[in-house]
């Protein structure tokens, strides 16, 4: 198996070297597209849009998410370039640094959030097991013990690990998950009552809508690191397409229903501990072993984004990252950083606006023959449709500011290529 260290971030991967197909994406993309912090965004909705309302949401938001992400990932297989590389073609050779440095930033972060996620869940599960006082509890352990794993993974990379693991055996064993929590919750709760009782109405449809479309354009800035080693764009669309949808909506709606069947509270854990009574806890526990795979890609990609700040190897960043990552999730008070990391999250939907349209609209799956160093029209249209995301979130949250944001920034980069087409007729 050929290592990702071969494959330098802002150089193509030769095409002899793409070796996934549909088959594979869909393995990552749905492995990826499940998770705990997918199951607490279900939890989340519940309460204000009930199970019809929030199913809804559920099926609106990732259908238009995962059309934005797999376009997106069709950018990776036509380039051959990582996510933070093909920024380059659009913004420019020196723009594209302002977005590598944020996503560095943001995935260091939410790298050591999936670590803390995992250590909690596992603690608590350990706690039920065995006993408060166990070993099986102990929050350094689980620390170590996730961060370890999601670094090796990371140093792996992903044509070992999805190959390896999730093509042969990764995959039935979360499918078998999903089929289980699912069985276990038509055979124990009352889902037409649950249907027909109405959300408390203090969430917005379009604010639900909102939150489910984040989950998949959340990974916008990371899929090309993938789909660069894509065999075809339709093989990369379809089966990232596919695959998100599949996990994405599959496990968040299991969220909503678990927590309005036998977690009405809404705590993160009394949902977790009503996962755990399906199955002995199986299903759960292989769902916790699934997430060390988002914090892989959060690693790895952090690796990648970093490799075109500084020349190392991405498999030499990838450990370093993860030993940060993991110390970051032992020592460093996260309360705060959250929201920053949330901020820093905002300017990637505006982004990709102008990325997509200048890919397919402007250069129509063309890459340039000369990149600029600079390229203001794409710089100007991003901070545009940055400002209207936080304008949006302030004034009128109840609408959401994700798609809205995405859409604006795109469009006015339309509009400034036409001009600048039109400058550049007339010179």
């Amino acid at each position: 198996m050929t290592s990702t260290s071969h494959f330098s971030p802002d150089h193509p991967v030769p095409t002899h070297h793409r070796q996934f197909g549909a088959r594979d994406l869909f393995s990552l993309w749905f492995s990826l597209g499940i998770g705990l912090m997918v199951l607490q965004v279900g939890g989340l909705l519940a309460p204000g849009l009930g199970l019809a309302g929030s199913i809804l949401a559920i099926t609106l938001g990732t259908a238009v998410g995962v059309l934005l992400l797999a376009a997106a990932g069709v950018i990776g297989s036509d380039t051959g370039l990582s996510a933070m590389g093909s920024l380059r073609l659009t913004l420019g050779r020196h723009g594209a640094r302002l977005p590598a440095v944020l996503n560095l930033l943001q995935l260091i972060g939410w790298g050591s959030f999936e670590i803390i996620v995992m250590r909690d869940a596992a603690s608590l599960l350990g706690a039920r097991a065995f006993g408060e006082g166990s070993g099986w509890s102990s929050p350094l352990l689980w620390t170590l013990c996730f961060g370890a794993l999601a670094t090796l993974l990371a140093v792996s990379g992903p044509l070992a690990f999805v190959r390896k693991v999730l093509r042969k055996w990764g995959i039935w064993l979360l499918l078998g998950a999903c089929v289980w929590l699912t069985w276990n919750l038509f055979a124990k709760a009352d889902l037409a009552e649950l249907w027909r009782r109405p959300g408390d109405g203090s969430l917005s449809l379009a604010l639900g809508f909102d939150i489910v479309i984040a989950m998949p354009l959340s990974w916008l800035p990371l899929i090309a690191d993938y789909s660069r080693f894509g065999q075809r764009a339709s093989r990369v669309f379809g089966g990232t397409a596919l695959g998100f949808f599949l996990g994405n909506a599959w496990l968040m709606s299991l969220g909503v229903a678990y927590t309005l069947a036998f977690a009405p509270s809404g705590e993160v854990n009394a949902l977790l501990l009503a996962l755990a009574g399906a199955g002995l806890g199986i299903p759960l526990l292989l769902i916790l072993l699934d997430e060390s795979e988002n914090a892989f890609a959060d690693i790895h990609s952090a690796a990648v984004s970093s490799g075109l700040l500084v020349k190392l190897k991405v498999e030499h960043l990838a450990l370093a990252i993860g030993v940060l990552c993991t110390l970051i999730a032992l020592l460093a008070p996260l309360a705060q950083y959250q929201n920053f990391l949330l901020l820093i999250g905002s300017v990637f939907a505006p982004l990709f606006g102008v990325v997509l349209v200048d890919h397919f609209v402007v250069r129509r799956r063309r890459s340039p023959t000369l990149v600029e160093a600079l390229h203001w029209q794409a710089l100007l249209a991003w901070a545009a449709g940055v400002a209207a995301y936080h304008l949006m979130a302030n004034l009128a949250p109840e609408l959401g500011a994700t798609l809205p944001a995405l859409l604006l920034a795109g469009g006015l980069y339309r509009l400034l290529a036409i001009s600048r087409g039109q400058e550049t007729a007339r010179a």
